[in-house]
């Protein structure tokens, strides 16, 4: 048998197997796309792809919905809270960043493209690859909090 390790963030299930693996729908995958807590990796041919850590986020928003009772709503404001104009060291603070003023959405749904993130995949931004965790959304607000 073939060996079949491979990084983590590596988008290789696609949405069906993801969907299975998670115990989902493809309906409930497509639907956090849609409100932008995950970002699916798209193929040349526009087929979703997902990571492990894809996985591992999913399954942590499923978690906060089905144990924790927080809405999709309140999921995209947590997320809204992580500061991410520290994180990618933009230059902006709290007080004149777009994406943290909004408060009901992450900053990469935001049309606001700062310098540091202008151009780039948001799926590969920072904020995004290390705060789909909610073990560290936790330790970050925390620590801003503090």
């Amino acid at each position: 048998m073939s060996d079949l390790n491979f990084p983590d963030d590596e988008p290789v299930f696609p949405i069906s197997t993801a969907a299975k693996l998670l115990n989902v729908s493809v309906h409930t995958l497509r639907k956090y796309e849609k409100e932008g807590l995950i970002l699916a990796f798209k193929s040349c041919t526009n087929q979703r792809l997902y990571s492990l850590k894809d996985i591992q986020h999913i399954h942590c928003i499923r978690n906060s919905i089905s144990k924790d009772k927080i809405s999709i709503a309140g999921i995209k404001t947590i997320l809204s809270l992580i500061p991410c104009w520290e994180i990618n060291a933009c230059g902006r603070t709290a007080a004149d960043c777009g994406a943290f003023s909004n408060h009901k959405q992450p900053c990469w749904l935001m049309k606001i493209k700062e310098k540091s993130c202008e151009g780039k995949d948001c799926r590969e931004c920072e904020v995004y690859k290390t705060y789909s965790d909610c073990g560290k959304i936790k330790e970050k607000i925390v620590a801003v909090t503090s």
